[in-house]
């Protein structure tokens, strides 16, 4: 699918929303969702600590849930969510459900299952987000991975730690 003259500078952004979950003791994961014109209408970071241990409460599933609530389908459809990690299967259906019409992400699920290995912290599925949005009845344009070293560094020393 087609980048956008933005897409670099909005998925950073996300990567800084990354980086600020880790720094507050949470997993580097990051995601934010922007309208057509590239105006950022929430950034959400990974709220497994602060939602006491919740293992859905990943970046891009709270913020499509926000967006269900409050934007409505025909906004979504015309909406972007930049994530630093591909979406997993549980938040691309969130993200369809939600409606939101344009993914662009960091590093792929493949990479960051080969990068964390089998953490019980991180159970990686190995499962495109491609996939399960061609699986729905409504487009939803996936663009990634983009920028993936950077997007891996925000991981590298996270999960070797965690070791």
């Amino acid at each position: 699918m087609p980048q956008r003259d933005d897409d670099e500078r909005l998925l950073r952004q996300a990567f800084a929303v990354a980086q600020r979950a880790r720094a507050s003791g949470d997993h580097p994961f990051g995601a934010l969702l922007a309208d057509a014109q590239g105006t950022v209408l929430r950034e959400q970071g990974n709220g497994f600590s602060a939602a006491g241990g919740d293992r859905t409460a990943h970046a891009e599933r709270l913020l499509a849930s926000w967006a269900a609530t409050h934007l409505s389908l025909e906004q979504l459809q015309h909406c972007t969510l930049y994530s630093s990690a591909e979406p997993c299967a549980m938040c691309a259906g969130a993200i369809y459900w939600a409606g939101i019409g344009r993914v662009v992400f960091g590093q792929s699920e493949r990479d960051l299952k080969a990068q964390t290995g089998a953490h019980e912290e991180n159970p990686t599925l190995d499962l495109p987000c491609a996939v399960v949005f061609a699986a729905g009845q409504r487009p939803t344009e996936v663009v990634g991975p983009l920028l993936a070293d950077e997007a891996a560094r925000l991981q590298a020393e996270f999960w070797s730690s965690k070791g």
